[in-house]
Order: C-alpha cells, then structure tokens, then sequence
C-alpha cells in the first residue's frame, strides 16, 4: 500500500475517529425528489468527505459514517432532497487535536 504524503487531505483525515451509529443513520436521502431534481452529482462533487455517490440506478448512495459533519450538503442540495442533522450524542466524528 502507498504511503500517504503526512499533509495530504486523506493523512490528515486518517487521524480522525468516528464513533459510528448504526441503529440511525443522520443524513436521508429523498431519493424521489434527488433524482428528478438531479442533485446526485452536485452531492457527489460537493462534499469533501466523499459521503454521496449517483448509483447505477441515478438513486443516491450515502456512506453516512464517513460524513465530517460540516453542513455543506444541507447548505447546498436542493430543499427538500436531504433530511440531515447531527448524529446522537456520543456518535460521529471525533476531530483529533493538533
């Protein structure tokens, strides 16, 4: 495996925990409403963590335990494509210091 450059987006990601909730997911899709509308790739080219992917059908894929948490898709889809809200207490990302 290579090894990642020690500044590089994804070396700088590796160092973050997530404490995953599998009983909830935080991020729903309206998969109806995403596909008329096509916010499939705007999805995908918008979040920085890599979260959303156009599947083969045009649904929305969401790896919602990859998700930084930052809000730019809710800030940024269609209204109405995304219900979104932080996880549950004591879930999600854990920002590693320094």
């Amino acid at each position: 495996m290579a090894q990642l450059a020690i500044d590089s987006v994804p070396a700088r990601l590796a160092g973050n925990t997530y404490n995953l909730d599998e009983e909830e997911s935080h991020i729903e899709v309206n998969q109806e409403l995403a596909k008329k509308l096509g916010a499939g790739p705007l999805l995908e080219r918008i979040c920085p963590a890599h979260v959303y992917s156009v599947e083969a059908d045009g649904s929305v894929g969401v790896e919602y335990a990859a998700c930084l948490e930052c809000g730019t898709c809710l800030a940024m889809a269609p209204a109405g494509v995304l219900k979104w809200h932080y996880p549950r207490g004591s879930f999600g990302i854990m920002f590693r210091e320094g």
